[in-house]
């Protein structure tokens, strides 16, 4: 016998329930009590929340591709989602694992940390072990990121 409808759907939104990083959550909450937290995701919105809730992620606002109406890398992305903050592109910064994505944000003027996530893709992963760009802060995790912002 197959899997039932409600077994299908809750494989479906496996990613609606994942865990975040170890150091996730004391990161970014000492990093919330200097900056505002958006994560700026291709996701869209109700998966991030909903990954939000169950990891405890302390975002104060959730954008991407659905608020954007742009995917990353496009400048769109980045530009619309500072414009969204009533912020200008020098007073935002990208965090993330992924070279391309920090490249992109830079090139849009975002100020870039490169948080080093090397098992993010499985043990056999071959790019973005490492920052490969001269990045604003390079960190080994969120707490680290949170430490050299001197939160």
């Amino acid at each position: 016998s197959g899997l039932g409808e409600s077994d299908i759907d809750h494989l479906n939104r496996a990613w609606h329930r994942l865990d975040g990083w170890p150091d996730s959550v004391e990161g970014l909450t000492r990093l919330k009590r200097k900056f505002i937290l958006a994560t700026l995701s291709n996701g869209n919105v109700a998966l991030m929340v909903n990954m939000a809730k169950y990891a405890g992620l302390p975002w104060d606002v959730i954008l991407g591709a659905e608020v954007a109406h742009a995917y990353k890398p496009q400048p769109e992305a980045y530009d619309r989602s500072a414009a969204l903050l009533d912020l200008k592109p020098e007073q935002c910064m990208m965090v993330a694992a992924h070279n391309g994505d920090l490249v992109a944000a830079r090139s849009r003027g975002f100020r870039t940390a490169f948080v080093s996530r090397p098992l993010e893709h499985g043990p056999n992963k071959s790019r973005d072990l490492k920052a490969e760009h001269d990045f604003d802060v390079i960190a080994g995790d969120f707490i680290d990121l949170a430490t050299k912002l001197g939160c």
